[in-house]
């Protein structure tokens, strides 16, 4: 369960000040290890920059809380003292910990935090000439397993079992912040725009011209086009796929996206699109859904009523959640 690559792409009208009466803003920039694309609509330039500002501020903040990759964040304190002693954390830290292990429980593993520590011996570079032993591939995921987190809710301390062990939220933070940024923005009076962290993306309002957000969704089999452009006012939509790094041995394909259960690569689906009110949630479920596979992921995403999906299967099959509620969606594959 590596860190997704981004499919989402935004197609937008960039109005900068009309007779509507609003100013339309977009940054790029790099935060959490990722992209980030942030429109904002505010009443003028002056306003939606400052407000980009704020956006930026608030996924920094989340960013020196949770990056495993920063040596000073809580989370990499908690991976210094696996196996010692539990760390105590702020609140918003122990809760996204909190919800992280919910998905892992309903997954059976399929979906799993501390995947950080699982050995990276697939290859997807083009060196790999055959596939990891079955014993490589085991030892792989020992320091791997959400039971072996510790949560502490009186104290706010997460302790992790095993020497080694790591957590990391490569696979909800992005969705997790911009969240929490749309919240913010809301609270502001901010009345539209899209905060998109690498395919993880909140969306709300509309832009000044009246019109809604569309939202293009990268074809996985021919990546310089659209497999179809969606719709989007107050929602959520992530994708989790497979199509830039991937093996094939004996004829089947074997994706990035590596199940944390077992250390075996997902296999089945090349994409998933999962679309909801909540970014960090539609992230869990899409990563979840490419590991667990067309089947059981479908019986998955039935248990939350607000989320819908798009799958495409490694043949080129496009398989919608039986809740799917875009009228004018139609995939071109």
């Amino acid at each position: 369960m590596s860190k997704k690559y981004f499919f989402l792409m935004i197609t937008l009208l960039l109005v900068v000040q009309g007779s509507y009466g609003q100013a339309l803003r977009k940054r790029t920039t790099l935060l959490m290890g990722s992209r980030f694309d942030i429109t904002i609509v505010a009443k003028d330039s002056v306003s939606a920059e400052q407000n980009i500002d704020a956006v930026i501020a608030e996924i920094t903040r989340i960013e020196n809380l949770i990056s495993d990759w920063k040596p000073d964040s809580q989370v990499s304190e908690v991976n210094k003292n696996a196996g010692i002693r539990s760390v105590k954390v702020d609140k918003e830290v122990f809760e996204l910990t909190q919800r992280a292990i919910r998905f892992s429980e309903i997954t059976n593993g399929g979906f799993d935090i501390s995947f950080a520590a699982m050995d990276k011996i697939w290859k997807f570079d083009g060196s790999m000439t055959a596939m990891p032993s079955a014993e490589a591939i085991q030892k792989s995921v020992e320091k791997v397993g959400y039971k072996n987190i510790i949560l502490d809710s009186v104290q706010s301390t997460i302790f992790l079992k095993l020497k080694g062990m790591k957590i990391g939220f490569g696979a909800l933070g992005e969705g997790y912040a911009t969240d929490k940024c749309r919240d913010m923005m809301l609270a502001k009076g901010i009345k539209a725009g899209i905060i998109n962290g690498s395919g993880d993306m909140s969306t709300w309002g509309k832009q000044p011209n009246g019109k809604t957000w569309n939202i293009g969704i990268t074809n996985p089999f021919y990546p310089e086009k659209l497999l179809a452009v969606v719709p989007l006012e107050q929602d959520a939509v992530t994708t989790s796929g497979s199509y830039e790094k991937f093996v094939v041995f004996n004829g089947k394909r074997y994706s990035h996206i590596i199940n944390p259960s077992t250390g075996y690569p997902a296999t089945g689906l090349c994409s998933v699109t999962v679309f909801g009110p909540n970014a960090e949630t539609a992230n869990g479920l899409s990563t979840s859904l490419m590991v667990l596979g067309k089947k059981a992921g479908l019986l998955l995403l039935h248990k939350y009523a607000d989320y819908s999906c798009v799958m495409i299967t490694d043949d080129g099959k496009v398989v919608k959640s039986k809740n799917f509620r875009i009228k004018k969606f139609k995939a071109r594959l």
